[in-house]
C-alpha cells in the first residue's frame, strides 16, 4: 500500500478536492505508476459539471505519463523504470472486438479488479472509484497492464502525457476512422486540444483545404499554426454557408470536435454529396440529433469516432516518433503547466477559452 496526492470529485457538480489517498500493491495484471504529467482534458469538466454522470467520489484525469514503479506476477511487457503513457482506451484482449482489431470498442472484461478484492484506490478506509480505470491526477496510479503503452525515454514525458487521449483521439479521427485521403478537403469544428489534432492530422496526411472552424479568435489562430488553409469564425457568420462558399459545396470529411447535436448537425450540413461527418466530441447521454432524410440519399454518411478507433499500443510509439523527428508538433499544444494543487484554477482558464492544453505537474 502506497500514500498519494490526488485531485478527488466527491461532489457533482463540485469542484475537485486534493487529498492523500492510499493505493494498493499491484495485483498480477496491474502496474503501479509514478505519474510526471497529466493533461487538463475538457471531457473530465463535463463530469465536475454533472453533465456526465460517474459514481463518486472518484479521481479524475485519464490523460497522462510517467514511470513504472512496479509490476504484478503476470506483467512481461512492462518493468520497473520504463516510461509510459496511459491510454484510457484499457482493453481485455479476448472480447470479439479486441480478436477483431478493433480494441477502441473493447467490452473490457476483466480489466477491474472482481468484486469483492480490496479496491485499487481508496480515501481513509474507503473505496474510490477509478475514473475510466485510469484515475491519473494522483502521484501513484494503478492500472491494468492493458492501459499503457511503453514509449522512448528520450520521449519528454509532458508532451507525451497528450499522447493518451486528446492527441491520439484527433489523429485517429483522421487517420483511422474517417481514413482521409491526401488531397481531400476537410472542416474540423471545436479547435480546443483533440480539434486542433484533428487538424494537425488532416495536414500530416495531406489534405486539400483544412478548414478550421471556431468562436474563440485565438483557438482559430492557433489552428493556422497547426495545419488549417482556412479559419471560419462561427460567432460572425454561418459556419455551415461559409465551408460551402470556400469548397464550392461542402468538404470530403467534416469533423465535430465540440460534443454538441447543434454542431454534429453542421458537421453533416457541410459535407458535400458523399460526404462523411465524423462526430469526435462527446454528447451529453439524451442529446438528439437531427438530420436531413434527402441527404442519405446522396451517400453522406454520420458517423461516431471512439476515441480515435485508436490501437494506441502501435499508434504511440509512431506518434513518439513523429514528434522526435519534428513532424508532431505537441508541444505548441501546450498552453501551460500547473501543479496539481491549482487544479481547479486550471479548469477555470479551460472554460474561460484561449487554451488548447494544459499540464499537471507532479515533481
Amino acid at each position: 500500500m502506497s500514500s498519494s496526492r490526488a485531485a478527488v470529485l466527491t461532489t457533482s457538480p463540485g469542484r475537485l478536492e486534493i487529498h492523500r489517498i492510499d493505493v494498493d500493491d499491484p495485483g498480477p495484471d496491474e502496474v503501479l505508476v509514478r505519474t510526471v504529467a497529466a493533461g487538463v482534458c475538457h471531457s473530465d469538466l463535463h463530469f465536475m459539471q454533472g453533465v456526465m454522470p460517474y459514481p463518486l467520489p472518484t479521481v479524475l484525469g485519464h490523460e497522462s505519463a510517467g514511470v513504472v514503479e512496479a509490476v504484478g506476477d503476470r506483467v512481461t511487457a512492462l518493468a520497473p523504470g520504463d516510461h509510459v503513457v496511459a491510454c484510457l482506451s484499457v482493453f481485455c484482449g479476448r472480447c470479439e472486438f479486441c480478436l477483431s482489431g478493433n480494441p477502441a470498442l473493447c467490452l473490457k472484461q476483466g480489466v477491474n479488479r472482481p468484486a469483492g478484492a480490496p479496491p485499487r484506490l481508496s480515501l481513509d478506509g474507503a473505496p474510490l472509484t477509478q475514473f475510466l480505470n485510469l484515475s491519473s491526477f494522483s502521484e501513484l496510479t494503478l492500472v491494468h497492464q492493458n492501459a499503457l503503452v511503453r514509449i522512448a525515454p528520450e520521449m519528454p514525458l509532458g508532451p507525451a502525457a497528450l499522447l493518451g487521449c486528446g492527441v491520439v483521439t484527433g489523429l485517429g479521427a483522421v487517420f483511422r476512422t474517417a481514413a482521409v485521403r491526401p488531397g481531400e478537403s476537410v472542416a474540423v469544428i471545436g479547435c480546443g486540444g483533440v480539434g486542433l489534432s484533428t487538424v494537425h492530422g488532416a495536414e500530416l496526411v495531406g489534405a486539400g483545404r483544412i478548414i478550421a472552424v471556431d468562436t474563440d479568435p485565438a483557438k482559430l489562430e492557433l489552428a493556422r499554426t497547426f495545419g488549417a488553409t482556412d479559419v471560419v469564425d462561427a460567432s460572425t457568420t454561418d459556419p455551415v454557408e461559409a465551408v460551402r462558399e470556400l469548397t464550392g459545396g461542402g468538404v470530403h470529411h467534416a469533423f465535430e470536435a465540440v460534443g454538441l447535436a447543434v454542431t454534429t448537425e453542421q458537421a453533416f450540413a457541410m459535407a458535400r454529396r458523399g460526404g462523411t461527418a465524423t462526430v469526435v466530441g462527446m454528447l451529453p447521454p439524451g442529446e438528439k440529433v437531427s438530420i436531413s432524410g434527402l441527404d442519405l440519399l446522396v451517400e453522406k454518411r454520420l458517423q461516431g469516432s471512439q476515441i480515435g478507433s485508436n490501437q494506441f499500443l502501435v499508434d504511440i510509439p509512431r506518434y513518439v516518433d513523429l514528434y522526435l523527428r519534428g513532424r508532431l508538433r505537441l508541444d505548441d499544444l501546450i498552453s501551460g503547466t500547473v501543479p496539481l494543487a491549482e487544479v481547479n484554477e486550471a479548469y477555470d482558464r479551460l472554460t474561460g477559452g484561449g487554451v488548447a492544453r494544459q499540464l499537471l505537474s507532479f515533481d
